[in-house]
């Protein structure tokens, strides 16, 4: 699954708890209380943020100055009136503690008060000596267990109060599915459906119990039926909803190698939100039009039928649609025949499918319209959308069609079923889902528009079809045994987006887009909160599950496996993934079984599971100290693990200092420094704490490790090693390439940001830049450079981000006059121009603001879009839509447009506003699924946090209504993580530190558990840390 689109592309409900102790007199309408303040038109909404009111009001009547005072937060603020009543109720009880006494009455008090006190302490001793005294054992709910005896498991109860047969949350192996006959029936009336579920079952161990999952289901009927017998006995279901589980008790008890069959029949309403079987909308011709559609990963196919509802309970299925005439069904498999009902209704039928796991299941029904194209191998693939969008189908299927021959190709392994569908859901959570056969997007992944959409949109919907594609052999024909595997799945499907792209559309120049993903993996695991790729802590829980989902098993796992494929080689590494594939295929797995199979290949004289294990089962990654001495003609190294926040002050006492990697170093010399000649990149496995490499060249000036940026790992060059490298840079950077330049930029802030080195080495990094021309470092420069400014500007230090900013464009302001404002170019360079555009609007630098908003002036005057060059329309909303009229002919456009890549640039546009009004408008109207989806709040949240004008209103939202965010999105899914993490980024006080961490503890449920959470307030400390080490450094170098 595609975990979402993010920047360019973008369940338990918790109730809040309302801490009395920050509440004050409201001086502005309450968001959360007043139900007016969702009104039909954006105009009527006044708003402030509660916080940091100061903050926003200060600014409008002053500037600040960088040694003045800073802001205080909400947190701080609200609690003032608090601490006040505290602190006089602490004075009064100190006075009446200091009032003078009487002798006698207190002398006679004293006297008891001792007597009391040694009656106390006699009875406390006399239990403390009884429980000495007493047999060793375990005090838990059931009673005292002796010493090194076995927990009884306690059972819970169902809700009929009867006890339920199954205590863990986690399926037992006794009995298992082999098929699942399924029937349904929705209704996109009603909005509800029916289904029956026939389970052929296998007994694998003797047992009195079958446990399956089931949620929000009713189920009317239930029997079970021996397969040796055929006759049907009806049977009792227990529901126990905590494991969101079902349980039939049986007597006598089933006897291994028995098969039954269990028959379920049952009902449901389709879903409000993006999971189980759900219901979507749109607009066709001015009426509002129903479909439904499934979302299953990770756990939700239990709440569309009973079923065993983890991966590794693999079986085959059969599924059966009823349907009006004017709809289609879609599922896995392609059409069998299809049969005409009474009342105008027909059943499809579909042919029994491969085995799969049940989060792989899917189906819709709806009116869609298609476009198809028969492979060379007979499959036949087909794009289908909304009526009104069958224009943008095209591209879509042309890709998916050369996509799918390669990955046949190269795995060596026919796709193995007859059809393949792609299909664009309106309302849809994450960017894409795998299901087999069944691969459902969300519109603005899949389709484009050719005269109206940017190059990099088109890179885009290619990196997710490639990235769905591939994992319909990595996740569906071979699957990760559970969980805490993901990254077997999504790991290898990030890594082979990539690698397929570069194979078979080398012209989207995705290679820049890798590296990015390589630095974003790498931001998350230098984090504390971070987790292993392959983790055996605890995934159990709806919500642990969800927050795999993240950065670690996508960009990671895919970072350490082209790390890996540069170790073997690709003919090898290919040899290595064909036999996992063909090893285990229709099968489970767990990481070591990748291991033993690349292992097996010829040729590889590497002991491939002692060195991956230390990159899956290892938190973090390592930074590599390199001392070059050129004396004794020899490289020192030293490898530790980076943390960007040190959990300890004493490194030989830190956990961390026990964490070894095995690391394939890649480095080049002076000696011998040409990119081109594969005798200059020498090789080197980082084994131990420290090592050293002896140098057979002589007179070696400067070396440079981890070439192209192909290793999972940081550099930090020390002493010489350091000045001469850098010198170099600054004096003739086309010595290195361009991914290695934008390393060396990445690598210095990121080592600034540990203090490692100080900010102002690494803004030494930036000066050579003058001179650059090339995509990957200048977007990472303008990253880096851009977080300082914003950290800055936030604290209302308006005159130092002031010089931040024309640091930043005497850098770059020659570069951005040269640009054009057209489509021409290759990819990188359009892209360039687009970076370089909107930074430059985004800050009024030169006559940008003036040049969007002439283009702006001429797409409103003829609503002609095609007049507009579409790598640049992003910028040119965002400077149009800065006064009220051109927001709302945004606005008005939007809802008229058909084309999903427009509307995602307009929205970013409206989101970017410094009107509170229509910001709050704006949130409120996506929150309800209004004119905006609710699928693009994440979204719209991140792009108001990231602006001056709108991170406090964002933050404020999400206090407001986060137990409505939650009932929309599951807590820990990657909406939740995008939520938690983007609304808070830009904070860097400890007021606002521990406002985040006061509400996240006011929260009933996981709160303060949730991994988001963690990582939220570690970025927020790392943001206090960058701003107390490097200001006053940063004050100097500008």
């Amino acid at each position: 699954m595609d975990s979402g689109f993010q920047s360019e592309r973008a369940q338990l409900p918790r109730n809040m708890i309302e801490n009395s102790m920050f509440e004050e007199e409201p001086d502005v309408v309450d968001l959360a209380k007043e139900s007016r303040l969702h009104p039909l038109e954006p105009d009527d909404v006044e708003y402030e943020p509660h916080s940091s009111r100061l903050l926003v009001r200060g600014l409008g009547e002053h500037d600040l100055e960088d040694d003045e005072e800073d802001y205080e937060s909400s947190a701080r603020l609200l609690g003032m009136s608090f601490m006040n009543r505290s602190s006089n109720h602490r004075n009064n009880m100190s006075g009446a503690y200091n009032q003078e006494t009487s002798g006698g009455p207190c002398s006679l008090s004293s006297a008891r008060t001792v007597l009391v006190g040694a009656f106390v302490v006699v009875i406390i001793l006399s239990i403390a000596m009884v429980v000495y005294f007493l047999p060793k054992c375990t005090f838990t709910k059931e009673g005292c267990h002796k010493k090194n005896t076995t927990l009884t498991l306690i059972y819970p109860l169902a809700s009929n109060g009867q006890v339920f047969p199954w205590p863990k949350m986690r399926l037992p192996n006794a009995v298992v599915p082999v098929h699942y006959d399924l029937t349904l029936q929705p209704n996109l009336t009603t909005l509800n459906f029916t289904g029956s579920v026939q389970i052929s079952l296998l007994v694998k161990e003797d047992t009195n119990n079958i446990t399956l999952h089931s949620f929000g289901l009713k189920i009317d009927k239930a029997t079970l039926t021996p397969k040796a017998s055929s006759q049907s006995k009806d049977v009792q279901v227990l529901e126990y909803l905590h494991h969101q589980q079902i349980a039939i008790k049986v007597n006598p008890m089933l006897l291994k190698g028995d098969t039954y069959i269990l028959n379920l029949e049952y009902s449901a309403n389709l879903s409000d939100g993006f999971s189980g079987f759900y219901k979507s909308s749109y607009q066709d011709k001015n009426r509002t039009r129903i479909l439904a559609a499934t979302q299953f990963e990770p756990l939700s196919a239990r709440n569309a039928f009973p079923c065993f509802d983890e991966p590794a309970f693999k079986a085959t299925f059969s599924i059966k649609i009823t349907r009006e005439a004017d709809h289609i069904s879609l599922s896995n498999m392609q059409k069998d025949d299809t049969t005409s009902l009474a009342n105008g209704l027909y059943q499809d039928a579909f042919v029994k499918s491969v085995k799969m796991s049940t989060y792989l299941v899917a189906f819709i029904v709806a009116d869609l319209k298609n476009v198809s194209q028969e492979t060379t191998n007979g499959i036949m693939v087909s794009v289908y959308a909304v009526p009104d969008k069958m224009d943008q189908m095209h591209y879509a299927l042309e890709a998916a069609v050369m996509l799918l021959k390669f990955y046949e190709d190269f795995f060596n392994i026919s796709y193995p079923l007859k059809k393949l569908d792609l299909v664009a859901v309106p309302d849809f959570e994450a960017g894409a889902m795998e299901n087999w056969g069944l691969i459902t997007f969300r519109e603005i992944t899949l389709l484009y528009k050719e005269e109206t959409a940017s190059i990099l949109e088109k890179q885009i919907i290619s990196m997710v079809i490639a990235h769905e594609l591939a994992h319909q052999w990595f996740g569906n024909l071979v699957t990760m045994e559970w969980w805490n595997d993901l990254w077997l799945n999504e790991g290898f499907a990030t890594f082979m987006e990539f690698f397929s792209l570069e194979k078979v559309f080398p012209e989207l120049q995705v290679a820049d887009r890798f590296l990015k993903t390589r630095f974003e993996a790498m931001e998350k695991d230098s984090l504390n909160s971070s987790h292993a790729l392959s983790t055996f802590t605890s995934v159990e829980t709806a919500e642990q599950i969800e927050e795999m989902f993240d950065s670690i098993s996508y960009e990671k796992g895919a970072s350490i496996l082209l790390m890996l494929k540069d170790v073997l080689g690709e003919t090898v590494f290919q040899e290595g993934i064909k036999r996992y594939l063909n090893e285990h295929k229709y099968g489970n797995t767990k990481t070591e079984d990748l291991w033993n199979s690349i292992t097996k290949v010829k040729n590889v004289d590497l002991n491939v599971k002692e060195m991956m294990k230390t990159w899956t089962l290892q938190t973090g990654f390592p930074v590599v100290t390199v001392t070059l001495d050129t004396t004794g003609n020899k490289i020192h190294l030293h490898q530790e693990r980076f943390l960007r926040i040190s959990i300890s002050q004493d490194l030989s006492s830190s956990p961390d200092s026990s964490y070894l990697w095995h690391i394939p170093l890649t480095y080049i010399t002076s000696s011998c420094s040409n990119y081109n000649q594969p005798k200059c990149i020498k090789t080197w496995l980082l084994k131990n704490k420290t090592d050293i490499i002896y140098l057979k060249e002589q007179n070696v000036t400067w070396v440079k490790f981890n070439m192209n940026m192909n290793g999972y790992y940081i550099v930090h060059y020390e002493g010489n090693a350091s000045k001469e490298l850098f010198g170099l840079l600054q004096t003739n950077h086309l010595a290195f390439s361009d991914h290695d330049r934008a390393g060396f930029i990445n690598n210095a802030f990121v080592l600034a940001s540990a203090g490692k080195i100080t900010v102002r080495q690494a803004l030494y990094m930036t000066k050579y830049m003058t001179n650059e021309n090339s995509t990957a470092p200048i977007s990472e420069a303008l990253l880096q450079l851009g977080r300082i400014y914003s950290l800055v500007q936030k604290r209302g230090m308006l005159s130092l981000s002031s010089r931040m900013k024309k640091y930043i464009f005497d850098i770059f302001g020659n570069l951005i006059d040269r640009q054009t404002w057209s489509n021409n170019g290759s990819l990188s360079e359009r892209q360039l121009r687009s970076i370089l555009l909107d930074v430059a609007c985004d800050h009024n630098f030169g006559n940008c603001t003036q040049k969007a908003q002439e283009l702006f002036s001429m797409w409103k005057a003829t609503t002609n879009m095609s007049i507009l060059p579409s790598d640049l329309t992003t910028t040119i909303y965002s400077v149009g839509g800065r006064d009220i009229e051109g927001w709302t002919f945004i606005l008005q456009a939007y809802n008229n447009l058909q084309l999903e890549t427009e509307k995602i640039k307009m929205l970013r546009a409206m989101a970017k506003s410094s009107n509170a009004q229509k910001l709050i408008w704006l949130m409120y109207a996506s929150l309800n699924n209004g004119v905006v989806r609710t699928q693009d709040l994440p979204f719209i949240l991140a792009t108001a946090s990231k602006t001056l004008a709108g991170y406090l209103f964002a933050w404020d939202f999400v206090k407001e209504n986060w137990d409505n965010l939650v009932k929309k999105f599951h807590p820990g899914s990657y909406p939740i993580q995008s939520i938690i993490i983007g609304t808070t980024s830009q904070f860097s006080t400890k007021s606002h530190q521990f406002e985040v961490q006061t509400f996240f503890e006011s929260l009933t449920g996981t709160g303060l558990q949730l991994q988001a959470v963690k990582e939220a307030l570690e970025n927020i400390q790392l943001n206090i840390q960058w701003m107390d080490k490097n200001l006053e450094n940063l004050k100097v170098w500008l």
